[in-house]
């Protein structure tokens, strides 16, 4: 008798766990009431996860700039699932995006899956315009996100945009070297990898005088003009790319030991940097 009920107990402990945690997804058939503020979706780097963006998000918390963190995380076959849920009223939501695929250098693909997201977040909560922070390779889930549906009025408009370490142009030691790439006084790179060539669609793509842009580089203050990873001239590129049509464009700079590519992301300065830009 004492086995049975100790087996059922632990049957409703685990029906009840089960339950719990299914609480805390949401499905795009739920009720859901809609959010008015615009969300800022937060996008990882390569080989990352939702976890590299924490640092950021609980800046945005700790000062009172946001008062709801959630996250949007991506199978490999693009299914979306929401983790949490944004409340109504929500001040400044943010989103935290993870990629499950999180190595694939396909960026029409990571664009994709960026949509996805997107119209998730659309279907459930109605929103009607987006703010989207990038890191490293999150960057260009953006770029090629944009490239491929900067047209689509549909989809809600972005509003701010901010890139962090972004290699636009080349990343070291796969198709780029420190010094290799010079920029004209426009930002005009004078070589450039099969992505950028790509990306030069987005200037005449890129949502005209809508986006407010700021780029972050960092720069370790080594003599490689490099985050480490990132040539400060392969971030800078993006300015060729999109600040004749953006609402505006402004670069920062992080210098020294806290500008190597990974610490951007960790990092107080740029935390600053960003509520300053996204929300005040």
């Amino acid at each position: 008798m004492n086995k049975k009920l100790g087996f059922s107990i632990i049957i409703l402990i685990l029906l009840a766990g089960g339950g719990l945690w299914g609480y805390h997804y949401v499905n795009a058939s739920q009720k859901v009431a809609p959010v008015k503020a615009t969300p800022t979706l937060f996008l990882h780097g390569w080989g990352s996860s939702v976890n590299a963006e924490h640092q950021m998000t609980n800046a945005a918390k700790k000062t009172g700039v946001t008062n709801s963190v959630t996250q949007a995380i991506v199978s490999p076959q693009g299914k979306v699932k929401l983790v949490g849920q944004i409340p109504a009223h929500a001040k400044n939501p943010i989103v935290e995006v993870g990629f499950a695929d999180n190595k694939n250098v396909n960026y029409h693909q990571d664009g994709r899956w960026l949509k996805q997201v997107v119209k998730k977040l659309q279907q459930v909560y109605h929103i009607k315009s987006i703010n989207l922070v990038g890191h490293s390779m999150g960057n260009m889930a953006i770029a090629y996100y944009l490239l491929d549906n900067a047209h689509d009025q549909t989809l809600p408009k972005l509003r701010k945009q901010v890139d962090i370490a972004g290699h636009f142009d080349g990343i070291i030691g796969s198709n780029d070297r420190p010094h290799q790439t010079q920029l004209a006084s426009n930002g005009k790179p004078n070589r450039m990898d099969d992505n950028y060539r790509t990306l030069l669609g987005l200037r005449h793509k890129y949502p005209d005088k809508q986006v407010a842009v700021l780029n972050i580089i960092g720069d370790k203050n080594d003599g490689t003009n490099s985050d480490g990873d990132v040539t400060n001239a392969s971030a800078q590129s993006l300015r060729y790319l999109v600040s004749e049509r953006a609402l505006s464009y402004q670069e920062q700079k992080i210098v020294g030991h806290n500008g190597q590519h990974s610490r951007l992301h960790e990092n107080q300065q740029v935390d600053r940097i960003l509520i300053k830009f996204l929300w005040k």
